[in-house]
């Protein structure tokens, strides 16, 4: 055998690797590119970066056959989707929580799982599946817009479109940011105390960012309790990945068990609570997430055409507005009881 013919056996694997790369880089340069643009938008006009990265995404759908970037589309919308999900475990810690005191607590605890099923009757009643109950249900009950997009990877995609994750994207971020406006005002008016104002603006508020804007609009020690409130109920997304990956594991993989970035998810949250690991270490990789996720939603808008999305007709973005009503309810309710 020569030397000649001895190279040839590794030369298609080569081959494979540098085609592949060369496949998938117009469309991650792509997604990239409107990631960054939506960060600088966001930072300099104060809008939520997501919903800049939807917007920027769409207005480039006609990209999305495009054979020198749909690959990396793809690519940033499920692969660099499902890392980002994977490293928010490294953002939670839940030692702050416990000052809320055990009633706070269980109280929400038990409206996520009121919302959860809540989303899942609405959305029958509409007409919908039990994934995109599920979808938006989560998506209202734990962190918006993150929520949304950790369920939609983990659910099977002949449950779920993708216009229904940008319906359930744009719906949570767009209402997050009304109530961000409109909660503190309501609650004032209610005669509510900081306190019980901090703790409704956690419990209900969808996105992380727009509960620590309202909450410290009030006081302080609202912003505080608003925030403790909101990590509680971002430290419960794991559980719920969980039991929606066990729900469908038969459709998933052939049943062969969790998906490796609800793994990694938990493993880092372990990690987190249990190992002390420099403020430089989790600001990067917290960072690294948030940018990853900027990047798939970048993604998923480049691959959604407003025509497809608005073609089902408004019950998607009807169903997100109720669910946050009835979260809302349930919450005025809690603190009457509670605090009454």
């Amino acid at each position: 055998m020569t030397p000649e013919s001895q190279a040839d056996p590794a030369e298609p694997k080569r081959a494979f690797s540098r085609d592949w790369l060369v496949q998938v880089k117009g469309g991650v340069v792509l997604s990239v590119t409107i990631a960054f643009a939506a960060s600088f938008l966001a930072e300099h006009y104060g809008a939520p970066a997501m919903l800049f990265a939807l917007l920027l995404g769409m207005a480039f759908n006609f990209l999305a056959q495009d054979a020198r970037a749909a690959p990396g589309i793809a690519l940033c919308s499920q692969t660099v989707l499902r890392l980002g999900v994977g490293l928010l475990g490294l953002r939670l810690t839940f030692g702050d929580i416990a000052d809320l005191g055990l009633v706070a607590v269980l109280g929400a605890a038990g409206l996520l799982l009121l919302t959860l099923a809540a989303g899942i009757l609405v959305a029958r009643i509409f007409g919908r599946s039990l994934a995109f109950g599920l979808l938006t249900g989560g998506s209202v009950a734990i962190c918006g817009a993150s929520a949304a997009l950790a369920i939609a990877a983990v659910l099977p995609k002949r449950h779920l479109s993708e216009q229904d994750v940008i319906f359930t994207v744009v719906g949570v971020t767009a209402l997050s940011t009304l109530a961000m406006v409109l909660y503190p005002v309501l609650f004032a008016t209610l005669g509510l105390t900081d306190v019980q104002s901090g703790w409704l603006i956690g419990a209900t508020v969808h996105d992380v960012a727009q509960v620590v804007g309202a909450g410290y609009s009030i006081s302080e020690e609202a912003g505080d309790i608003a925030t403790f409130t909101k990590l509680l109920r971002v430290a419960m997304l794991p559980v719920v990945l969980i039991l929606v990956s066990l729900a469908f594991r038969k459709e998933a993989r052939g049943g062969a068990g969790l998906p490796w970035f609800v793994l990694l998810f938990v493993g880092l949250m372990v990690v987190r609570n249990l190992l002390p690991l420099p403020g430089l270490l989790l600001a990067a990789v917290g960072e690294a997430s948030r940018f990853m996720l900027l990047t798939a939603i970048a993604a998923l808008g480049v691959k959604t055409s407003l025509k497809e999305m608005f073609a089902a007709g408004m019950q998607g973005f009807a169903v997100i507005g109720l669910e946050t009503l009835l979260l809302l309810g349930l919450a005025l309710g809690f603190v009457e009881l509670v605090w009454a």
